[in-house]
């Protein structure tokens, strides 16, 4: 649907959509104050803003918050009002909120608290528990503009799928958050909103496509959010703020309701999925969702339940095997990365029960250029369409993305057939390869991105979280480290070894990167996200993860 508006300056409609969005911040009350001058890591700020009573709800896990609202510690008026003025906070500090929604929140945590009180047990398994969302998911009644000016107007019918699916779990939806241009960026700035920051330095990116998502949640504004992912958009916020994100397979979550201009191309298809700064809410999130049996309303879902009760490994004795990829081939790795996945591996190495083994980087080149190929099969003309509804400019970033990377072209229908069989002979190659290793692997530990939070507008290289797209392998990212001044500086005597690699070389900056975190990658094959997540599990506590706490 084509929304009119009358040929007005897009920087109109810009300011009219920040107003409704202040419009729904100055509804909660009371309204926080922040300290007049601010420190360039604002991660500690909201402590200081808030009653100690807040403090402690908003930084518990949502594994623990759902435990205390179903025994009746805690009321879900009292947890939302919490999250709300927090959300509050986090938005003045980094610029992550689309809207707000106080009166729906309230008037849902209130109906929960109601059945509490005539039932005496929780309405569900996510009794009271906020949940923030990445805008483009479907909020009924609610704008839904995917990031682009001449979308503004759009209106969302009905919930998506996912909502409706937490909300009969008992969930509070309280927050949506900002998103890049056309949702095709690994950093979050558009024409509506401008950029959103990283809380932990706020000249980094917070990451993109759900970085309004990652910044609420280092500033623990939000216990479990739902974010999207097609190239990195989950995993790159979680490793950007030291949060934990979960891509999972396509066709497991339910994708109906959500917006994108790129909806019907089916070359790489994207995914929902869970976003937090604990752990265990992964698991919560998949579960919740799944126990729901959403295939039953939706064919293009796999009818696959969550097993978390199997025993993926250590079947017979096996060891959980660990390959190790140190690089992709393409672009070096940051010191900072290295040296966080080279002390992982060194503690894997002497754990009973894991077999650690070299993993060679497998055609990422060509990885690359299919994926190139297949994010703009139409050479990137409806997203220049798009922009033209109202007469916006491109974003520097989604220019480089949808417009500039090398290699993007309009395809012809036997192009895209064409460069689909290569994505199709790939996934069947790097299986091939996957399964000649002896002890085949369980999972892979890799880099989440070559660098810890890149500066600002520098955001280039998605090749470390793009690959397990092209493959739909499930992926996550988890934090382990922060970036050392110090022990983290350039290399200046290294070469870079192509463009993609000088790129990230040059604004490669240890110092000016200061406090970001430093996370990493863990990949299972297709359809094992419960696998994924237990050999996972288990790594961190035999080793120990994280090393420093991100989010302190």
């Amino acid at each position: 649907m084509t929304v009119h508006q009358e040929n007005r300056p897009w920087q109109e409609i810009a300011q009219e959509v920040q107003a409704a969005r202040d419009e729904s911040i100055a509804q909660v009350e009371p309204q926080p104050s922040l300290p007049e001058s601010l420190p360039s890591r604002v991660i500690e700020v909201p402590r200081q803003c808030l009653s100690p009573a807040e403090v402690a709800i908003t930084e518990r896990s949502a594994e623990a918050l759902v435990e205390s609202l179903a025994a009746g510690k805690l009321t879900a008026t009292a947890v939302t009002k919490a999250f709300l003025r927090r959300a509050v906070i986090a938005q003045k500090l980094t610029n992550c909120i689309y809207e707000l929604l106080p009166a729906r929140a309230l008037a849902r945590a209130q109906e929960l608290d109601d059945y509490f009180a005539t039932h005496g047990k929780p309405l569900g398994p996510l009794h009271g528990l906020p949940i923030s969302t990445k805008a483009h998911v479907g909020i009924a009644g609610r704008d839904s503009s995917s990031g682009f000016v001449g979308w503004v107007g759009r209106k969302n019918a009905d919930d998506a799928s996912a909502v409706k699916i937490l909300l009969n779990a008992g969930a509070v939806m309280y927050a949506r958050t900002t998103e890049p241009q056309g949702l095709m960026a690994i950093e979050t700035c558009n024409n509506i909103m401008g950029v959103t920051v990283n809380p932990h330095n706020t000249a980094l990116s917070s990451g993109g496509s759900s970085g309004g998502e990652s910044a609420l949640q280092a500033l623990h504004g939000s216990p479990l959010g739902i974010a999207s992912d097609i190239g990195g958009s989950i995993r790159v916020p979680a490793a950007n703020c030291g949060l934990y994100g979960l891509k999972p397979t396509t066709g497991r979550l339910p994708l109906l309701g959500l917006s994108a201009y790129v909806l019907g191309c089916e070359t790489i298809l994207p995914t929902i999925g869970p976003l937090s700064p604990t752990p265990g809410a992964l698991n919560l999130f998949m579960k919740t969702i799944l126990e729901s049996q959403p295939w039953l309303n939706d064919p293009s879902l796999h009818p696959i339940p969550w097993r978390d009760q199997e025993t993926h490994i250590h079947k017979n004795g096996k060891n959980l095997t660990v390959g190790v990829m140190w690089t992709d081939g393409v672009v070096t790795p940051a010191p900072a990365v290295t040296r966080a996945l080279r002390e992982v591996v060194e503690r894997l190495k002497i754990v009973p029960g894991v077999e650690v083994i070299e993993w060679e980087p497998f055609q990422q080149k060509e990885a690359l250029e299919i994926l190139t190929k297949l994010y703009n099969p139409d050479g990137g003309e409806a997203f220049a369409r798009n922009l033209a509804l109202s007469g916006e400019p491109y974003m520097s970033l989604t220019e480089w993305s949808a417009r500039d990377t090398p290699g993007i072209e309009n395809l012809s229908h036997q192009g895209v057939w064409d460069w689909t069989m290569k994505r199709e002979i790939f996934r069947y190659t790097y299986l091939q390869e996957w399964n000649s290793k002896a002890p085949i692997m369980d999972v892979i530990l890799a880099p989440s991105s070559p660098t810890p939070a890149p500066q600002l507008h520098t955001s280039r290289y998605w090749g470390y979280t793009s690959l397990w797209n092209l493959l739909d392998y499930p992926a996550m990212v988890f934090p382990v480290t922060k970036i050392d001044a110090e022990r983290d500086a350039r290399d200046a005597a290294y070469e870079p070894r192509n463009d993609f690699d000088r790129w990230a070389h040059e604004h490669y900056d240890a110092d000016k990167q200061r406090d970001a975190p430093v996370t990493l990658q863990l990949v299972a094959k297709r359809l094992e996200e419960e696998k994924l997540l237990q050999a996972f599990k288990e790594i961190k506590e035999k080793v120990g993860l994280p090393f420093v706490d991100c989010l302190a």
